[in-house]
């Protein structure tokens, strides 16, 4: 699954525009009063003003072979969020390692290098090494429910977990990270109560492209 566009929403649209322009670097894209949208590798992140919103996690790769001066790069510009006094995780389940940082409305962002994938630069990583958006945590407390209506029209596969408390869906380029929030209660690494919050997402799967909206934590199709 390929994630061409995510759209998340914000009460803070300033400081979340000067926090991803000048604080991460990213490439504004397109820019209005009540958006901006950044470049993030194949990737569109578009941030839409609303009154009222609650934080997500989402994921972006990097390449397998940078973990290291992706902390570096990340350190000299926020504070990592820690496991104990480990900086990097480790997931054997998946083969990556993992870095994990807020953003200005405490959004858990985390820059993941995945072994399974042949995506290594030798290149000194800066925001250009950002290749994806590869992941969008989807709290529910159905999750069968939510990957059936998925499966149903994009015949999209289950990457790791089941429908008990955690099921990642699509591939190691884009996942939907769908969660029971009744039986995980925080986002790791942090103790963070997983929100359901609402989002907009264009993705590409097997050659067609599908535009989806998770609003009042129902799943839906959008034109």
């Amino acid at each position: 699954m390929i994630i061409k566009e995510l759209e998340l929403y914000t009460a803070q649209l300033a400081q979340q525009t000067d926090f991803y322009s000048n604080i991460l670097e990213l490439k504004i894209v397109a820019q209005s009063e009540q958006s901006v949208a950044f470049q993030i590798g194949k990737t569109i992140l578009r941030l839409t003003y609303r009154e009222a919103f609650t934080p997500y996690h989402y994921a972006i790769n990097i390449p397998n072979n940078k973990k290291e001066e992706a902390l570096k790069w990340l350190k000299d510009r926020v504070d990592v969020l820690k496991d104990g006094n480990s900086e990097i995780q480790y997931f054997d389940f998946w083969d990556a390692n993992a870095i994990y940082f807020y953003d200005n409305d405490k959004n858990i962002v985390e820059l993941i290098a995945r072994n399974t994938l042949d995506n290594e630069s030798d290149t000194s990583f800066d925001v250009q090494q950002l290749i994806e958006i590869s992941e969008i945590g989807l709290p529910t407390t159905n999750i069968k429910r939510e990957y059936e209506f998925l499966n149903e029209r994009t015949i999209i596969p289950i990457y790791s977990g089941n429908f008990e408390r955690f099921c990642s869906v699509g591939d190691a380029n884009g996942l939907f990270i769908i969660i029971n929030k009744n039986l995980k209660k925080n986002w790791y690494p942090t103790q963070d109560k997983p929100h359901s919050s609402d989002f907009r997402i264009k993705f590409e799967e097997k050659g067609r492209n599908y535009r989806l909206e998770y609003k009042n934590e129902r799943l839906k199709f959008i034109s």
